[in-house]
């Protein structure tokens, strides 16, 4: 599995986290918060790979 398709498998497993998280708790939860951070941290890095990709 290349680079992206990991950071895919990653960021749609984060994404199933963090909307399971948001029905069960409050979005200002830390653990929420946390999970969505983790979620941008992901989606920046794709953003990265992508970008690097098209030069």
């Amino acid at each position: 599995m290349n680079e992206i398709e990991e950071l895919l498998k990653q960021i749609e497993e984060l994404r199933r986290t963090l909307n399971s998280l948001a029905t069960e708790k409050s979005l200002s939860d830390p653990e929420v918060l946390t999970a969505s951070q983790m979620l941008d941290a992901l989606l920046n890095e794709y953003e990265k790979l992508i970008r690097r990709k098209k030069k």
